[in-house]
């Protein structure tokens, strides 16, 4: 009995020890939700971070920021190195990290301009934890918002937030664009919001002060940083978008003459826009704002083209010196929103040298701007920024407002060509006199 019994327990323990994994086992990725963040000048800039299996090899990784979902275009696993990179191509933007000891360490590779950001990235699973102390104030609302920039400048943005418990949801809208969705906390009596939406890495911290206004500090990337005050006040309003960018005196149109992806010239005079709705939106591939129109705009002009609408985009894109690398860019945007109209490379996204190759608007102040040109070839409106679908009943108010625009303009042009038609088949021809009491005889 007892030979059996130190033999049973030899090969228990020969089973316990053959259940231990390897010391040299390949890392393996954790499915699930993951804390992320990015190293900004101003501290930790939290995201959420999704991974799942795509097939029997692949993965799919999301990112999460406060109620918006981001689906990461291209994503590579390594398990034997334990190399991570996601790739975000219609922005030119990569994830590259290493998994050790359980945490995603590496870098943020950003286009900006002509130079490459390098931002260092971590995160580790799990969600984070629920706050125990309950926050002081109650953001939820809508604010008075004046933005300073480092050189003093200041700009308008109005901020509309809601708040659960200690978390904190909203954006910032400006007449230039909005900051999308942003998601964070409130502790006590200051605010963090923040988002990672594959371009726009944002944080903002803020303080409630003593007589009920917010300041705070807001960082973009490595190089942008502003300060802000905001001021509680329900009819907080920003400019008419439809007012800010306007035609030059002297100027009766707005032409263009780029080069598409494929090198070919297209002229605002090209036959193919004669008597065409046409709406030309300036635009570039980093900008998510761009890629919220775009979303709406592919299809708008999908249902649309057969009933006479044309759109082109003039893309000023960070690298659009170096035309391959443009066209590398606009090809991938437009990849991913299946867009079927036109895409020209018009020059690089300083706002400054884009006013200079559109000398008939008094200024180009936002990526997007969007002018809405009737069949006659007159300028009805132009419009300033987007506001994205971060922004909630804006996003649906202006896309309701775009879409009876453009039909509006669309029967215009397609009474015209009725009457057109009428003439031509004789209801009054226009070489034959006709009678009128004066001339009766």
């Amino acid at each position: 009995m007892r030979l059996r019994h130190g033999i049973t327990a030899i090969f228990v323990g020969l089973g316990l020890i053959g259940c231990e994994p390897p010391a040299d086992e390949p890392p393996q990725l954790p499915m699930g939700v993951w804390q992320a963040a990015l190293e900004l000048p101003g501290g930790k800039t939290p995201f959420g971070l999704e991974f799942g299996r795509e097939g029997d090899s692949g993965y799919r990784a999301t990112l999460l920021n406060g109620h918006e979902r981001v689906t990461v275009p291209n994503v590579t696993f390594d398990s034997e190195t334990g190399d991570l990179s996601l790739v975000f191509p219609a922005f030119g933007n990569r994830i590259d990290a290493t998994l050790q000891d359980g945490v995603l360490v590496g870098n943020l590779r950003k286009l900006q301009r002509t130079e490459i950001q390098v931002i260092p990235f971590s995160a580790k699973p799990g969600t984070v934890a629920d706050a125990t102390a309950l926050s002081q104030v109650d953001l939820s609302g809508r604010w008075e918002v004046t933005f300073t920039e480092d050189d003093g400048s200041t700009y308008p943005a109005v901020g509309e937030f809601a708040q659960r418990g200690d978390r904190l949801f909203g954006t910032f809208l400006t007449t230039t664009a909005d900051y999308r969705y942003l998601g964070g906390r409130v502790d006590g009596n200051t605010m963090t919001l923040s988002t990672f939406d594959g371009a726009h890495a944002f944080l903002f911290r803020g303080e409630v002060r003593p007589n009920g206004n917010l300041t705070g500090e807001f960082w973009s990337g490595l190089a942008s940083y502003e300060t802000f005050v905001a001021i509680r006040n329900k009819d907080a309003r920003l400019p008419d978008a439809n007012q800010l960018t306007y035609l030059n005196p002297g100027y009766e149109r707005f032409e263009f003459e780029f080069e598409d992806v494929n090198g070919n010239v297209v002229r605002f005079d090209d036959p193919r826009f004669d008597g065409k709705v046409v709406i030309v939106t300036l635009a570039g591939s980093w900008c998510p704002n761009c890629h919220d129109e775009a979303a709406f705009m592919a299809p708008l002009y999908d249902k649309y083209r057969d009933q006479g609408l044309e759109i082109v985009a003039l893309m000023f894109e960070h690298v659009g010196s170096d035309k391959e690398a443009a066209r590398r860019q606009v090809g991938a945007f437009r990849d991913k929103f299946a867009i079927n109209y036109e895409t020209l490379i018009a020059g690089t996204s300083d706002k400054d040298q884009a006013s200079e190759l559109l000398p008939s608007l008094n200024a180009v102040m936002a990526f997007p701007t969007t002018v809405f040109i009737d069949s006659n070839g007159g300028v009805r409106r132009i419009h300033t920024g987007f506001s994205g679908p971060g922004t909630g009943e804006h996003y649906t108010e202006l896309t309701s407002e775009f879409t009876a625009f453009i039909e509006t303009l669309l029967a215009e042009a397609n009474a015209t060509d009725a009457a057109a038609e009428a003439v031509e088949e004789g209801a009054a021809p226009a070489d034959e006199a006709v009678a009128t009491p004066e001339t009766e005889g």
